[in-house]
């Protein structure tokens, strides 16, 4: 149970390695990685040029896996951690924000959807 655990939380972690680097080849600045706060985490906060990305991060055998992973509660708790974020870094606030998925698959190419949710 615990080595099930371990190893989750290391794909986990390689996933949001992967999803950074992919932001990162596409335009975007990370600004931060794993932003904790009491409310919940969000993956990776970046950003292009005027537009605020919150990332959540799915490492799934499909896309259609990493789009059904993200339940209702989960999105709460981004959206409110997104708040939390901005409340702490008002130079964003006149940003577009977006919450963005990236699905990190075997043996494909990471994909990663825009606006995922609102």
């Amino acid at each position: 149970m615990i080595t099930d655990r371990r190893a989750g939380h290391a794909r986990g972690l390689v996933a949001e390695s992967l999803a950074a680097w992919l932001l990162r080849l596409k335009g975007y600045r990370v600004l931060a990685t794993r932003y904790r706060t009491p409310l919940g985490e969000i993956d990776i906060v970046a950003r292009r040029g005027s537009v605020l990305a919150f990332v959540e991060v799915k490492a799934r055998p499909s896309l259609e896996a990493g789009l059904e992973a993200i339940a209702a509660e989960g999105y709460r708790r981004i959206e409110a951690a997104a708040d939390l974020y901005l409340s702490r870094h008002p130079q964003f606030a006149n940003f577009t924000l977006r919450f963005d998925l990236v699905v990190i698959s075997p043996r494909r190419w990471p994909h990663h959807v825009e606006n995922a949710f609102s």
